[in-house]
């Protein structure tokens, strides 16, 4: 494979620099019950909606809540089982695209086996008061690994992009080849129930538990993933849907982490326009270490790499733009058996601001994986707090404040 080449971006007409500093985080009482966990955050017009999972009746249920900056909404219940497959990595996410038209997905077992789950989907057309009969992405019906979905707006319905272990059945040919599969298909909600388009291979051997991202460029969506290659480097590919096809995946840079295993920590991407950025984590050479690349013309080009951890990072990053060309990149970094969501606002041109605290937390799978997501110039941050029971925190970071 060949690296993605160097991309010019400009942040602005202005000579002023951008402000790189963080706001103070200010806590945010978030209306989950105990047990809480698992959360996503995701922008809605006027807002965020943050969904988790939360013990029900023997089971679990998928629950969110909308924020205004300042109140949050009743908290509501997208749907609740006995038979889920609940993960600190690979967890569900409630979606706003447009229109009021929502999408959700969950994990629901499929087998005896510890990995054997499915990718279950419904869509709301009303901004989450009523949601459709579930639907699965893929019809492969093998009780394999299916999950570490994003969801994306796409065309005039979502897309929806998950890791795919069909490969690991056996098969009549040749019998089960254990390699993991990424896999798109589009999704549409109507009068009688969500319905899945045809699937798509996009890439057929990638790394087998780190999450997926998606960037919504203005030219298509931008879909980054950690791959992997013959001979078991694993660094974080790129591919994108330019003129109504999927371009050949290739990395956003040659890290060259050589592992023999999953590292279950993914990347993370935002859009604004076509303007993309990318975070993730790599291990190469040795180095534990946090990078962000930007791109201005849709995922096509990247930056070199801006290393922006403190030295001891345990990677689970997320990033978003803040509006001004430069992003907010958050990751766990390590301190003894403890950690710290610490947090950092990067420019395109490799600047970078000082970094934080903002927020205490565990090195441990408990402590699942931050996420963020932004109303304006507020941004929500939210994690798993580990304890029995466990509970979902949250601050936020008021930007305009600065």
């Amino acid at each position: 494979m060949l690296a993605v080449g160097a991309a010019v971006f400009a942040i602005g007409c202005t000579s002023d620099a951008p402000d790189l500093t963080l706001p103070e985080p200010q806590a945010v009482q978030v209306p989950a019950g105990p047990g809480a966990a698992q959360p996503f955050a995701a922008p809605i017009g006027g807002g965020i909606v943050l969904s988790w999972t939360e013990p029900a009746a023997e089971g679990h249920a998928l629950r969110f809540a909308a924020w205004d900056g300042t109140v949050w909404s009743e908290p509501r219940t997208v749907t609740s089982g006995r038979d889920w497959f609940v993960n600190w990595a690979d967890f569900p996410s409630v979606v706003a695209l447009d229109d009021g038209f929502w999408a959700a997905h969950w994990l629901q077992r499929s087998g005896p086996g510890t990995y054997a789950y499915d990718v279950v989907l419904t869509t709301s057309g009303d901004g989450g008061t009523t949601w459709s009969a579930p639907v699965r992405p893929h019809g492969d019906g093998t009780q394999t690994e299916h999950g570490f979905v994003s969801i994306f707006q796409h065309q005039d319905g979502a897309g929806v992009v998950w890791l795919d272990g069909r490969q690991y059945a056996d098969g009549n040919e040749g019998g089960a080849t254990n390699e993991m599969q990424l896999r798109f298909a589009s999704l549409h909600h109507a009068d009688t129930g969500a319905h899945a388009g045809t699937e798509t291979v996009l890439d057929d051997r990638i790394c087998d538990c780190c999450q997926t991202a998606v960037a919504a460029a203005t030219q298509g969506p931008v879909v980054f993933y950690r791959d992997r290659s013959p001979n078991e480097i694993r660094d974080i590919s790129v591919t994108r849907l330019a003129d109504g096809a999927w371009t050949q995946p290739r990395p956003v840079h040659q890290d060259g982490w050589e592992i023999n295993a999953c590292p279950v920590n993914g990347p993370a991407a935002d859009a604004d326009g076509d303007n993309v950025v990318v975070a993730w984590y790599t291990g190469a050479a040795g180095a534990p270490r946090v990078q962000v690349a930007f791109s201005a013309d849709g995922g096509a080009n990247f930056t070199a790499p801006t290393v922006v951890d403190d030295g001891q990072p345990a990677g689970r990053v997320d990033v978003l733009f803040l509006g001004n060309g430069t992003a907010l990149v958050v990751w766990l970094e390590r301190s003894g058996e403890d950690a710290a969501i610490r947090g950092r606002v990067v420019a395109p041109d490799g600047s970078v601001g000082p970094s934080a605290v903002l927020a205490s937390t565990t090195a441990g799978r408990a402590g699942g994986f931050p996420r963020m997501a932004r109303h304006g110039s507020n941004v929500l941050l939210a994690w798993t707090e580990p304890g029995n029971p466990s509970h979902v925190r949250a601050v936020h970071l008021p930007f305009s404040q600065r």
